[in-house]
């Protein structure tokens, strides 16, 4: 994949549910809507709540390598799975170069949210900087900005 049709993300990851919740309305008062939003968490009842209530979807149930059985939903899975579909075999470490992260940002990432974290991803390069802030802002641990096109 060249940098041209490398997708831009901006990534961090909640210590919980809870927390998420805090941060993806957060986003959502500062004009995120929610097809630019993503969340990959570990099944349980509230991560499928949380799924429900920013998305009006279950998820889609994964089991991903190193973090083990997830709900997901949002561009960020899609550009993580992409043409071949290989998330829940690869994992995130393997396929975050699509997202425009380092390998071992995967690797940071997939710790967090097997630990319990909640990955929430924004897909909006224009505006990357006000997700960083946000994330930050409302405890997103280890939020970036993936490669912006162009710029690696």
């Amino acid at each position: 994949m060249n940098d041209d049709e490398r997708e831009s993300f901006t990534v961090g990851v909640f210590q919980d549910t809870e927390w998420a919740q805090r941060g993806l309305d957060a986003l959502a008062d500062e004009g995120f809507p929610p097809e630019a939003l993503s969340i990959i968490s570990q099944q349980s009842p509230e991560a499928a709540a949380l799924c429900q209530r920013t998305f009006g979807v279950d998820g889609t149930e994964l089991d991903i390598p190193r973090i083990g059985p997830v709900v997901a939903h949002g561009p960020f899975v899609s550009t993580l799975q992409g043409p071949s579909s290989d998330l829940d075999r690869s994992g995130v470490s393997a396929t975050i170069r699509r997202a425009g992260f380092q390998t071992h940002d995967g690797f940071i990432f997939e710790t967090l949210t097997a630990r319990g974290g909640v990955l929430v991803a924004v897909h909006s390069e224009p505006r990357a900087a006000d997700a960083l802030a946000v994330m930050f802002g409302y405890g997103g641990g280890n939020a970036a900005i993936g490669a912006w096109t162009g710029r690696v």
